[in-house]
């Protein structure tokens, strides 16, 4: 067999590969040219060079904004891969009424999140939201996510766990049920305890699975938008502000094309760094132990 590529096969693979280049690299190429140029509404773009760059990354505004990010994709993502972890754990040691369980653990993905964020800002409705009141008969306060930043955030990811959850779940339950059981057998004829056999055979086994969610869930968290937008809209002033939104705001509320592409590239150098971490944890936990 030859090792030089057919040229149909070529040919069968060309439309798709322009068609990537077309959806996503030329939109970004564009994109990275804007954050070079000062231009908006009506206004032919002016070369300014790293003007923009310089400009975002003096603004207090974008520092604010990253904070809040860092903490929400934080927060979510560990707490997501924790509970995921443990459903899967448990949905895999066996349990009634499993396709029942799984269609409820699984619903919260077909649940928009424009119809996510109505649901929890009248269920947490300080004065008349059911659990409000359901915080209120413990002697807790309630939670004033529309005036207090840090409820607002905190908020921001009670939400996003709730609607990604599944996702997580998915790849480490689908993970855990790839594990032979003939592993625990062994491992329960050597005398392990179910505590080590989830270190010494659980845990190892369903790291590559574990890297893959928490990758894909830390670029996706990381671009959060709808649930702080929908939620906070950012406020109060512009204190639960996340890249995202920040991102937004210049663009189509100060119609800073510039600094919003700016932004917007320092959010993919961001998502690409991160990337890189995680993709070289997975290298070696899949390829350069074989």
């Amino acid at each position: 067999m030859s090792a030089r590529t057919p040229l149909s096969a070529i040919a069968l693979v060309t439309p798709v590969q322009l068609m990537i280049g077309g959806i996503i690299f030329v939109p970004a190429l564009y994109v990275f040219w804007l954050s070079l140029n000062q231009s908006s509404f009506g206004q032919q773009a002016v070369f300014v060079g790293l003007a923009n760059y310089t400009k975002v990354l003096s603004d207090p505004y974008f520092w604010k904004s990253l904070l809040n990010t860092v903490i929400v994709v934080a927060i979510v993502v560990h707490v997501e891969l924790l509970i995921g972890l443990g459903m899967a754990l448990f949905f895999a040691a066996g349990v009634p009424f499993r396709p029942l369980l799984l269609a409820i653990v699984l619903a919260p993905y077909a649940v928009s999140e424009v119809s996510a964020v109505v649901m929890w800002r009248f269920l947490f409705e300080p004065e008349v939201g059911m659990m409000s009141r359901l915080l209120a008969s413990f002697g807790l306060p309630p939670i004033e996510w529309a005036v207090n930043p840090s409820h607002g955030l905190a908020m921001v990811s009670l939400l996003s766990i709730w609607l990604h959850l599944p996702f997580s779940f998915v790849i480490l339950y689908a993970a855990r049920l790839s594990i032979p059981t003939d592993l625990y057998e062994a491992a329960a004829i050597d005398g392990a305890s179910p505590w080590t056999a989830f270190r010494r055979v659980t845990l190892p086994l369903l790291m590559p699975a574990l890297l893959i969610a928490a990758l894909f869930r830390y670029i996706f968290a990381f671009r959060l938008f709808s649930e702080v937008w929908l939620m906070t809209g950012g406020g109060p002033a512009r204190t639960t502000e996340v890249l995202a939104v920040y991102l937004y705001l210049e663009a189509f509320r100060y119609n800073a094309f510039g600094p919003a592409a700016a932004t917007g590239w320092l959010m993919v150098l961001a998502s690409l760094v991160l990337a890189l971490f995680y993709l070289r944890r997975l290298y070696r936990e899949m390829f350069a132990r074989a």
